[in-house]
C-alpha cells in the first residue's frame, strides 16, 4: 500500500485547482493533514475580503488528504463550513484537519483554518465515503 505522501502526491498532481491556490503540504500523516496556503487579490470577492469558496476548497482538499492517506479512495458526501472571521490579500493560512471517526466506510473529519496571528478564520466539517478501490 502507498505512503500518504505517495498518495497525496498522485492526487496533487491531478488538482489544477489546489496548484492555482499554491496549497502547500506541511504534513500528512494517516487521518490528518497541516496545509498553508497565502491569499491572493484574486481570491477576493466584492467586498475585498476572500472569498468564502477558497477557505471551503481548502477545507475540502485538507478532507480529501486526510481521508484518502489509509490508502483508499474517499469521497465527500456532507460537509458544512462556518465562516468566522474577514481574511484579506497576502494573508499565510494554515489548515489543520483531523480525523474525528472512521469505520468501515464512513469517516468524519474536522478541519480549522487560522490566520497569520493564528486566530480562528473558519471551522469545517465533512463526511466521507471510503470504497475499497485502492489507490
Amino acid at each position: 500500500m502507498r505512503s500518504p505522501e505517495e498518495i497525496v502526491g498522485i492526487m496533487l498532481r491531478h488538482d489544477a485547482f489546489s496548484e492555482w491556490m499554491n496549497l502547500e503540504v506541511l504534513e500528512i500523516s494517516k487521518g490528518k493533514c497541516t496545509l498553508s496556503c497565502t491569499t491572493t487579490e484574486q481570491m477576493l470577492n466584492g467586498f475585498a475580503i476572500l472569498h468564502g469558496g477558497i477557505t471551503y476548497s481548502l477545507s475540502d482538499s485538507a478532507l480529501a488528504f486526510s481521508a484518502n492517506s489509509y490508502g483508499f479512495k474517499c469521497v465527500s458526501v456532507e460537509t458544512s463550513i462556518s465562516h468566522l472571521r474577514p481574511v484579506g490579500v497576502n494573508e499565510t493560512l494554515t489548515v489543520k484537519c483531523i480525523e474525528i471517526h472512521r469505520g468501515k466506510t464512513i469517516g468524519m473529519y474536522n478541519v480549522d483554518i487560522y490566520n497569520s496571528s493564528e486566530e480562528l478564520i473558519s471551522k469545517f466539517k465533512g463526511t466521507v465515503n471510503i470504497s475499497k478501490e485502492i489507490w
